[in-house]
């Protein structure tokens, strides 16, 4: 699948720090070792719908984790899903009389736009569920053929049975998110999953491929029944296609701790026998609009291709975004964008003087804060008080103002 184009990341000199990340496995801030090649993986989008400001706070977060990791000296490897086929696509295309193709194919569009439009920095690998079939049906059969999968009775398919997998199998099911098993079965009907199916071993074992059913997509995998899959099982097998065992970092909102992370998750492990799926879990937390959480269900979305149209610099959303801690829920307000956008108009005065006090400092308190645990409100504030020491005593240094947009844009992506 095409992603978008990568936007040209200026050099800044000097090096960024090793970057510390909270660890949602483990509740600590956690430095960061990967080898040369960080790797890292954020789910991507179900392209129902157009890109909404939750959606966009958390590719900018592993926008700019990623651009730190590359401050810092490291090359990256990104892979992002697209989950084209899925229950919610195929709803809202039966719900609004058109291809389900056709609609998936709308969206992924918009979302490049938006992508571009906001500065970030394509995955190496941008991978649909659709083209990715045969390698998602290959995990579905290995744990069929290991007996950590188990059909299911599925009368209303002529192509045969729903087939689960067998959470016991994997002896540390729950690390990833540490939740008790209450816990998970209150929000497990909410997020896709079916306790109360008959015929199931455990009210928590997830599905892995479902079977053709009439009037659905489906496809032939040598080995299972004609079908499609399940949702958490696309991404272990796109992950490991890519990116192997024990990757650097897996990233998504705080609604995907639980089921779908903690299932890829437990698929790869039973599937390679080895563990972790990822060595780092890292989360975006959730955006609302007006005290409420920002869904599509609800209906409340703030969408970027709307802001777009209605004038709204792309590089003032990026600023509200910035301005949010990525682990602290919030809710997008007027009054956030309009500081953005003032925050945006002063920081382009104090950098087209001719001269301003020395870069060097804000430039090192800008790789430190985002180093630490991507602290981008702090990077935004150090950046305050140079903008604001610009304009009201000047400075001397011809090359501050040069020096400091190329930082904002290689390591904010902050366009001045």
């Amino acid at each position: 699948m095409i992603s978008w184009p990568t936007p040209f990341i200026p050099s800044v000199p000097g090096t960024g720090r090793p970057v510390e990340l909270f660890d949602t496995a483990t509740g600590e801030v956690r430095a960061l070792t990967p080898g040369p090649v960080a790797r890292m993986y954020v789910c991507g989008i179900t392209p129902y719908d157009a890109t909404h400001m939750g959606h966009a706070a958390t590719y900018v977060t592993f926008d700019v984790l990623g651009r730190a990791l590359r401050d810092a000296g490291h090359e990256v490897e990104y892979v992002q899903n697209v989950t084209d086929v899925d229950d919610p696509l195929l709803e809202r295309a039966q719900r609004d009389g058109v291809d389900w193709e056709d609609l998936a194919t709308k969206e992924i569009s918009l979302f490049r736009e938006d992508m571009t439009a906001l500065a970030v920095i394509p995955p190496d690998h941008y991978v649909g569920v659709v083209e990715s079939v045969p390698a998602i049906g290959d995990v579905v059969r290995r744990l069929l053929e290991e007996g950590a999968a188990y059909a299911v009775p599925t009368p209303e398919s002529s192509a045969g049975d729903d087939l689960y997998l067998d959470v016991s199998c994997d002896k540390g099911f729950g690390s990833v998110s540490n939740w008790s098993r209450e816990q998970m079965l209150e929000v497990f009907p909410e997020r896709g999953g079916d306790p109360n199916r008959e015929g199931k071993r455990d009210a928590l074992d997830p599905l892995l491929w479902r079977a053709a059913r009439d009037g659905e997509p489906s496809w032939s995998v040598a080995g299972l029944p004609d079908g499609r899959p399940g949702w958490h099982v696309e991404c272990t097998a796109i992950a490991l296609d890519h990116l192997g065992m024990a990757f650097d970092v897996q990233g998504g909102g705080t609604d995907l701790i639980f089921p779908h992370h903690e299932m890829s998750a437990s698929q790869a492990v039973v599937v390679t026998d080895e563990r972790p799926f990822a060595r780092t879990y890292a989360h975006q937390a959730m955006v609302g609009l007006e005290g409420e959480k920002m869904s599509k269900s609800k209906g409340n979305l703030v969408l970027v291709s709307k802001l777009r149209a209605d004038g709204v610099d792309p590089m003032a959303i990026r600023l509200a975004l910035l301005d949010q801690h990525y682990r602290t829920e919030w809710s997008w307000s007027d009054e956030l964008l309009e500081r953005a956008e003032a925050r945006l108009a002063r920081w382009r005065s104090a950098l087209s003087v001719n001269t301003a006090p020395s870069a060097d400092e804000v430039v090192e308190k800008l790789r430190e804060r985002v180093a630490s645990d991507l602290d981008t409100p702090g990077a935004l504030a150090a950046v305050d008080r140079w903008a604001d020491q610009t304009l009201t005593r000047g400075g001397d240094d011809a090359s501050a103002p040069g020096v400091l947009a190329r930082a904002l844009d290689a390591i904010l992506g902050v366009r001045v």
